[in-house]
């Protein structure tokens, strides 16, 4: 795990061993960042921090859902970062907050091991950055966990933005394609679709974990409910614009679709008036065919008459289905 002291000259590095120590000053707050589980984690946060025992299970495990947890002295929020994996996978990265009224904890949840460890470490490295280039001071821990949590809706709202820019030109593949390899378009759409609605469902999860901490008054004092609103108002926002595209991407999908049914609808109308023109010729020939050919002399007459019928039969067909516009 990484130590490090945050007060007004910026972010100081530490060993695990003086957390304890570090915790009894008052000039600043206790940043101890936590790339993988480990049992020292553990120990300092059960004996140290007095977490409870719900928090510490739940870092030490993988979750599925972002939510919140609220106690006495800290507060608990699970969050996921997005990353596109190969074939329209998207990776869920994990970033788990124990924030504390002189302490903040954050925990990257385990990591597929088709992802690079800097990836999950984005967020945490950026706005370390910014301390240490001085741009940014924070002065509490959960004015550092509000940038954390900007961070993370900077990254979604980066996902949906990248997956709308695939968008115009799925649309014009749509709207030019012969469909000659329809599975492969399919699977595109279906794939975009997939990371969409991914991205969507995580701002939307995010915006209801900071709205319930922004409505909490017993545990929360106000600064930590203003950063918790503007928090949700950014994954809102992120929501909203999934939500923008998500339609834009359906009426692409409305569009392959209404061309598909159409071109099928024309092609059973052309099959219609084959059938049309063919089933006089076949009813006919099934009656007379070998009567009046397989004999020991053919009918000459009732052979031009009969096809002659056949004949008339199929051009007032082919005739009646050109007035339907069937072709």
């Amino acid at each position: 795990m990484d130590v490090r002291f945050i007060d007004a000259e910026g972010a100081h590095q530490y060993d695990g061993a003086d957390v304890v120590d570090l915790l009894n000053r008052e000039d600043g707050f206790v940043w101890v960042d936590v790339p993988v589980w480990d049992d020292e984690v553990e120990k300092l946060l059960i004996h140290e921090l007095d977490c409870h025992p719900l928090v510490v299970d739940a870092c030490r495990q993988r979750n599925h859902v972002p939510s919140s947890h609220s106690y006495t002295d800290h507060h608990f929020v699970i969050l996921h970062t997005p990353l596109l994996g190969q074939a329209g996978h998207v990776h869920l990265l994990e970033l788990d907050q124990i924030v504390g009224s002189n302490y903040l904890v954050t925990v990257h949840g385990p990591i597929n091991p088709a992802v690079e460890q800097d990836e999950a470490l984005v967020e945490t490295s950026s706005v370390l950055r910014r301390i240490g280039s001085g741009r940014f001071a924070p002065s509490s821990p959960a004015e550092m966990s509000y940038a954390l949590g900007s961070a993370v809706a900077r990254r979604q709202r980066a996902l949906i933005g990248d997956v709308a820019e695939k968008l115009p030109d799925l649309e014009q593949h749509v709207m030019t394609s012969r469909f000659r390899e329809p599975e492969a378009l399919l699977e595109k759409m279906f794939l975009i679709r997939h990371e969409l609605i991914t991205a969507r469902t995580m701002a939307a999860q995010s915006h209801d974990v900071y709205a319930r901490l922004g409505s909490l008054d017993r545990f929360a004092s106000d600064d930590e409910r203003a950063f918790a609103r503007d928090l949700a108002d950014q994954f809102d926002r992120a929501r909203s614009v999934g939500d923008g595209e998500a339609q834009f991407l359906f009426g692409v999908i409305e569009l392959y679709q209404t061309k598909v049914n159409t071109k099928m609808t024309v092609a059973m109308e052309r099959l219609a008036v084959i059938a049309a023109i063919t089933l006089p010729v076949a009813a006919i020939s099934g009656v007379f065919g070998m009567n009046l050919i397989v004999n020991d002399r053919t009918h000459w007459v009732e052979l031009a008459v009969v096809v002659a019928l056949m004949s008339a039969m199929s051009l007032y067909l082919l005739r009646w289905a050109r007035r339907q516009g069937w072709w």
